[in-house]
């Protein structure tokens, strides 16, 4: 009955309980009293990203249905968004049938904007368009490298081959040396259209690339070209007969046009040759003033524009011609702060009325990828040993920091009930554990400087010249990784390694690895007319599965042929531990802090050395047995 009574009682306070207050859930409350609509932007003049593909009707014109929107692809690769893989392909291929019906050597007419490489920096494209002229009143000449480094290459592509569709009398694009599959391989296009798209995109794009010309003239004054002259180049006639429908050699006339490059001191050589090897880009030459002054009297022009080299400036003039007083070559670069840390300004050149402009113009800001498509997880692993290395601190922390900094010869008051090799033997096992402490605590300090300056740590990598932090890198913390880069040459220096022609890569189930480090760079790629590079192949030593060495080898991967490659800037390595940067490049990054400086501690070593090997028998240093599996 008590119970009857209870039940009764607790049914009738939840009738009579009064309903839920409603919570407006579209409205938030700040701190500071303020409200905010959950339903609206809080930064509302920075675009919502495009979550969705476009429909047929979005993306084909309204004016004439057989060809994109260009304003609505222009905004949607602004917020990021992704076409369809049918639509990217009706781009790649309605552009392509475009360009393969083009000569070798365009003849263009001015007025027209010449620009520079692009290098997958969608966002600067856009404001080198504010700044050179709308592409539907204005004519223009690209000199290639629309893709790799940038982290927008694919949207750089889509963009302008749709230009291309609709603009194909007055805007011209030709081939770099990025173009092809060797580079966006070993640098990032390939990733980018896997993460993005899919294998079919990347391969539609690379066939894209063969059609693209190799060189333009003009105004029947200018030729218009990515790298520069040949010993093979005589007359303008030797570019028209070259076979342009594949990938390029490592050497000959279609190989220089993409690689080479003036000499250094052009136009104050020490030297009579009129082409030297190029010792930086590992292939192709060094031209020389007296063969460009050469060509061009032979061909009667007046110049050669180029791209191909970052300028401090955007653009770069060399020395002028006896005959002419113009510049013998130009170069002109038109992606600022290439790669985020060059701090350059770009530039485009206008020709008009017999008038040439230099246009500069600066940065935009743009969206933010972690380094080669990185998932947060893998990103998180210098978070994740962080708080390790504090968890171990405070497991070890059994002395007081009055006592770590106890001198050794201090007294040790021993009981009277021990003996004085016990007493001994227990000081020698404090020492031991007062030095693993320590070397915990220096853990931690990589760990966290890691974890704060992860991405500027990658980037300095190869400042060195030999892929390890400058010594005392870590130990200046913070505000020393942030000064190791201060300026365009700072910048240039770093990424040297990577103007190089990447070595070739073989497939290790199918060709015995054939490692060499010559001794110079002219021992880098030998000038054969051999085949193309042997690409590994889906599902057989594939790119994901190529097998990586030791932190003590000299190459991360298997190469046939070519120089010491190491990892730097805007490379993907082909390698997983490069790829992503997993657990063996954080400990690759531990072992460079241990070893780095006059004083390095060695517990910190001995630590390193257990972490970088969880497997060995050697003791741990955090007690017997095996080290720890990071």
């Amino acid at each position: 009955m008590n119970n009857h009574t209870h039940l009764r009682r607790a049914l009738n306070q939840i009738q009579k309980k009064e309903p839920i207050p409603a919570i407006d859930f579209t409205i938030h409350q700040l701190e500071d009293g303020n409200t905010i609509s959950t339903q609206e932007r809080v930064v509302k003049e920075v675009q919502a990203p495009a979550m969705f593909t476009p429909t047929d009707a979005q993306f084909f014109s309204t004016t004439d249905p057989s060809k994109p929107d260009i304003a609505f692809l222009k905004n949607h690769f602004y917020r990021e968004g992704r076409l369809t893989e049918e639509q990217a392909l009706f781009i790649i291929g309605r552009a392509s049938d475009i360009l393969k019906h083009e000569p070798n050597l365009l003849e263009v007419d001015a007025p027209i904007t010449v620009c520079g490489d692009i290098h997958g920096q969608y966002y600067d494209l856009m404001k080198l368009f504010e700044v050179g002229g709308n592409p539907a009143d204005t004519r223009y000449l690209f000199l290639g490298d629309y893709v790799d480094r940038g982290y927008f290459s694919i949207e750089c592509v889509l963009y302008l081959w749709a230009l291309k569709i609709w603009y194909p009398e007055t805007l011209f694009l030709l081939r770099g040396n990025h173009e092809c599959r060797h580079l966006t391989d070993y640098f990032t296009f390939k990733l980018e259209c896997k993460h993005k798209y899919s294998d079919r995109i990347y391969e539609a794009c690379c066939e894209s690339f063969c059609t693209l010309p190799l060189a333009a003239v003009m105004n029947k004054q200018f030729l218009c070209i990515h790298g520069g002259l040949s010993p093979e180049l005589h007359t303008l006639d030797d570019i028209r007969a070259i076979n342009r429908f594949r990938e390029p050699p490592v050497q000959g006339l279609m190989c220089d046009i993409l690689w080479a490059d003036p000499l250094e001191d052009f136009g104050n050589e020490k030297t009579h040759d009129s082409f030297v090897h190029n010792h930086v880009r590992g292939c192709s030459y060094f031209f020389t003033y007296q063969a460009a002054c050469n060509f061009l009297e032979r061909n009667n022009l007046l110049s050669i524009i180029r791209a191909h080299e970052a300028q401090d400036a955007g653009y770069r003039m060399y020395r002028k011609t006896k005959t002419t007083g113009f510049p013998s070559v130009m170069t002109i670069f038109s992606a600022p702060n290439y790669l985020d840390v060059y701090n350059n300004k770009a530039a485009v050149l206008k020709y008009e009325s017999n008038v040439m402009n230099i246009r500069q113009f600066n940065c935009t800001p743009h969206p933010y990828w972690l380094p080669n498509f990185m998932d947060v997880f893998t990103w998180s692993m210098p978070f994740v040993g962080e708080k390790i290395a504090d968890m171990l601190i405070a497991i070890l922390s059994c002395c007081s920091k009055d006592e770590l900094e106890e001198d050794d010869d201090d007294d040790v008051i021993q009981p009277s009930s021990t003996t004085p090799e016990e007493g001994d033997e227990k000081e020698e096992r404090r020492k031991i554990i007062r030095n693993k402490i320590l070397a915990v605590g220096r853990m931690s300090r990589v760990f966290s400087l890691l974890r704060e300056e992860s991405e500027r740590v990658s980037e300095l990598k190869n400042v060195s010249g030999t892929n390890r932090l400058p010594v005392g890198t870590l130990a200046a913390g913070a505000e020393g990784i942030r000064h190791m880069i201060t300026n365009f040459d700072d910048a240039r220096k770093s990424d040297i390694e990577n103007e190089r022609l990447p070595p070739e890569l073989i497939d290790p189930e199918t060709s015995l690895p054939h490692f060499s480090n010559p001794s110079s760079p002219a021992d880098g790629f030998p000038r054969s007319q051999a085949s193309a590079y042997p690409f590994p192949t889906p599902g057989r030593g594939s790119l994901e599965t190529l097998p990586y060495t030791t932190s003590n080898s000299p190459l991360t991967t298997h190469y046939r042929r070519g120089h010491a490659r190491q990892s730097s800037l805007g490379t993907t390595m082909t390698s997983p531990s490069n790829r992503r940067r997993s657990i063996e490049s954080t400990i690759s990054l531990i072992r460079e802090a241990a070893e780095s400086g006059e004083n390095a501690h060695p517990e910190l070593q001995e630590l390193a050395e257990q972490i970088s090997s969880p497997t060995s028998n050697r003791s741990s240093p955090f007690g017997h047995g095996r080290g720890p599996s990071v």
